[in-house]
This record gives C-alpha cells, sequence and structure tokens, in this order.
C-alpha cells in the first residue's frame, strides 16, 4: 500500500512519487475499519508492493488490485501468495470503467494526494454498486471531507462529498510509517455510501455550482456569494436562510433548499458564470 506524491528526491526517478506503508499494525487497522468480509469483493487502489492486498485477499472473498505504475506490476504479483482470489489489473484509477466490476464492491485505497478529489467523485458516479470506501488521505484533506458547517475546515469539498456519503474520520498516521515518508501526515475515512439520495436534489449539476460559487467568497454573505444567481435572495427567503449567513454557516440540507427553490422559480445564473478552479 502506498501514498503517492509527484517527484522523487535522492537521484531516484519515481514518476509516481512512491511511499509505501508496511507497519503491520497500522494496516490491520485499515482492515478492521473497511469492515470487509469474505462475502466481499474489495477493489484496491495503488497496491504498491501488496502488502494490504495480502491482507485484504485474507479477509475478502475477492480482491481487485488497481496499479497505474507498469514497473510495481511484477514485484506485486512476486510479493502476493499464489491465490484465486486476486486480480491485478494495470490502469489508471481515475479513468476506469468500474461499470465492468461485477456485482457490488467496497473499496480501499491510500489515495495518491495529487488526485484525491478527482478519484473519489469518480468513484462515486458508481455509488449504486459501492457500499462503503476507506480511503487513506492527506489529514488536511480528510479533516475537509469530514468537517461540520460552521468550521474553518467546512467547504465546497465538505459538502460535495457529503451529499452522498457519511464520511468518518477514523484515525491518523504519522509521515513515518511510510517509506520513504511523505511531506505530510495522513488519516484514514471510512465512508458509507448512498446507493440513492438522502436528499431530495432537483438539479444535482446546478447543486454543485451553487456549493464551488458560495465557497469561493466564504468570507462574503452568503446573498453577496451567490448574487451572480438570478432570484438569490428570493430563494433565501422561500428557503428560511439567514442571508447575511456565510457560506460555512449553512448545512448540506439548506444548501439543497436554496438549490431547490432556485429550480423551481426556474431561475438560473445570470449572467453565466465561469467557475473557478
Amino acid at each position: 500500500m502506498r501514498c503517492t506524491r509527484t517527484g522523487g528526491r535522492g537521484g531516484v526517478r519515481r514518476p509516481f512519487g512512491q511511499h509505501f506503508l508496511f507497519d503491520p499494525n497500522i494496516l490491520a487497522k485499515i482492515i478492521d475499519s473497511s469492515g470487509i468480509t469474505s462475502r466481499d469483493t474489495v477493489v484496491e487502489i495503488g497496491p504498491g508492493l501488496g502488502s494490504l492486498t495480502r491482507l485484504l485477499s485474507e479477509r475478502a472473498g475477492r480482491v481487485i488490485a488497481i496499479e497505474i505504475d507498469k514497473r510495481l506490476i511484477e514485484r506485486l504479483k512476486e510479493n502476493l501468495p499464489a491465490s484465486e482470489n486476486v486480480e491485478i489489473i494495470t490502469a489508471d484509477a481515475v479513468t476506469f470503467p468500474y461499470d465492468t466490476i461485477e456485482g457490488r464492491f467496497r473499496v480501499v485505497a491510500n489515495i495518491p494526494y495529487n488526485i484525491t478529489s478527482p478519484l473519489i467523485f469518480r468513484l462515486l458516479q458508481y455509488r449504486e454498486k459501492i457500499p462503503s470506501m476507506t480511503l487513506l488521505l492527506q489529514k488536511e484533506v480528510a479533516r475537509r471531507i469530514v468537517a461540520s458547517p460552521g468550521t474553518k475546515e467546512y467547504g465546497a469539498l465538505s459538502v460535495s462529498v457529503q451529499l452522498y456519503t457519511e464520511p468518518v474520520l477514523k484515525f491518523t498516521v504519522s509521515r513515518k510509517a511510510f517509506s520513504p515518508p511523505p511531506e505530510v501526515d495522513s488519516a484514514l475515512v471510512h465512508f458509507r455510501v448512498h446507493s440513492s439520495p438522502v436528499f431530495d436534489i432537483k438539479d444535482e449539476a446546478m447543486l454543485l455550482k451553487l456549493v464551488k460559487t458560495a465557497f469561493s467568497g466564504r468570507r462574503k454573505m452568503i446573498a453577496n456569494s451567490l448574487r451572480v444567481f438570478e432570484g438569490i435572495k428570493e430563494a433565501l427567503m422561500e428557503s428560511g436562510i439567514n442571508p447575511a449567513l456565510r457560506p460555512e454557516n449553512l448545512s448540506v440540507a439548506d444548501y439543497v433548499r436554496l438549490t431547490n427553490a432556485l429550480t423551481a422559480a426556474g431561475k438560473r445564473c445570470n449572467p453565466p458564470l465561469r467557475i473557478p478552479g
């Protein structure tokens, strides 16, 4: 299992910047936090040298390990015991067609830091097939994902992920647990994924645009940060949201109600807005 960063050190060419996790106690805690059983198919992203893969194969019914670094594939095969329940796929996890996997599956992964958000949202496109994800992330990103309204970590990522999941930060992992150590600490987050919407969202694309726009001006009052949306003041009033609140004060449910009010009124971003980032 590895933590992936771009770049390398000491003259060693490491295009995927592997930082391998070998600590058996931490690996065991990851397995326990995932809640997998012999009935489960598990997708592991970034198996590296197979330390976690081996433990997953002992607990799960089937393991599909997706590795982008072709140089690691042979070493991965050498390090894994002969097992009929492990399949190794050379692919980019961000573009991999997860609908080709038969049945439902759980995800256990040490997500590459530089593709954290794209990978999470790629997986959530297949949320009907994924009951849970157990992901080792950069600690700061993990704290943003699980953040509650009113905290400094709460933002667009918090809202966007919590629309579809219930994330819980399980424990943190020191950078010293990796070889070579990355520049930051990590944290394990377990996501309970909702196959069907918890919220009645009328326009999902509109909601995500509204949330991103709101937090691009997080120091402003919500009425001002969303002023580019036609009819925003009326929608805030209809939703029972104080227009003087700041974006981080609104809950996920608040953003859903606000979006639905705008959608019901046939309102949109006016003039057309180019969402930053």
